[in-house]
């Protein structure tokens, strides 16, 4: 009877530590609570990275908006800028073909007389025709670069100057193409080439009735180029050398407005 007991006692053991012991509620609602929140978490955390991102595309937006009104602003301005030289130009070539000297924009525009010079410049154009020395030879080859020029063919104009300035240098219309090379370039915004071809007019022909128009270009060049003291000093002696000109009051203007760090 003893060893029955002992076995049933031993049986009933083994049988209780053999079942699990039931889980705790408040243990389970714990956990089910602390999973929520770590998805809650989760969500939030999501949330707050889509927020930075969109207003990180927000700021990209706005800076892209920015750099496309500034590109639209500065567009303009050049458009605006390059019609005024292509304008300018026009004015003067137009001027050159109403004086009717048939000379194929030979002559010497409106605001390059009255400079104060002195005299027939070498090379100016005679009264019915070429400028006297020039051979029908190089009237045709100069003709021809200018009408390039009037044609708004720049390249092409260049390109006729070089090749005159090249092999007819020392002809009475070396200095016109010389100086229409530079306007060539000017309104191109070569400004570094322009400065050259506006230079050698000064240092070849000074006293030319060219010579105060080649001055001014040269500030405007110089402008252009940033050079603001230079074009300052330059525009300066316009007025001073050639005080009556048309060219010494474009000067005097251009100075007027020249921007007050510009010195």
């Amino acid at each position: 009877m003893r060893r029955v007991i002992a076995l049933a006692l031993v049986a009933l053991v083994t049988g209780c530590a053999s079942t699990p012991p039931e889980d705790d509620p408040v243990q389970i609602k714990l956990k089910d609570l602390d999973d929520r929140l770590v998805r809650v978490e989760r969500i939030l955390s999501n949330q707050a990275e889509m927020a930075q991102h969109q207003e990180d595309v927000q700021s990209a937006v706005r800076e892209l908006r920015g750099r496309v009104d500034e590109l639209e602003n500065s567009s303009q301005a050049m458009r605006k800028q390059q019609r005024d030289l292509y304008n300018d130009l026009d004015k003067r070539l137009n001027a050159m073909g109403a004086g009717g000297n048939g000379a194929g924009g030979s002559s010497v525009p409106p605001n390059a007389q009255n400079n104060g010079t002195g005299g027939a410049a070498a090379g100016g154009a005679g009264a019915g025709g070429a400028p006297q020395g020039a051979s029908s030879v190089e009237q045709a080859v100069y003709n021809q670069a200018f009408d390039a020029l009037k044609a708004s063919s720049y390249s092409t104009a260049i390109t006729g100057f070089k090749d005159f300035l090249a092999n007819y240098g020392s002809s009475p219309l070396a200095e016109n193409a010389q100086y229409w090379l530079g306007e060539a370039y000017y309104v191109t915004r070569d400004y570094d080439s322009a400065n050259g071809a506006f230079r050698a007019v000064l240092d070849k022909w000074p006293n030319s009735r060219k010579a105060p128009d080649a001055m001014l270009k040269l500030g405007y060049t110089q402008y252009e180029q940033k050079k603001y003291a230079d074009a300052r000093k330059t525009l300066m002696d316009v007025t001073q050398k050639f005080p009556n000109s048309d060219a010494a009051k474009l000067a005097t203007d251009r100075l007027a407005h020249m921007p007050g760090n510009a010195h």
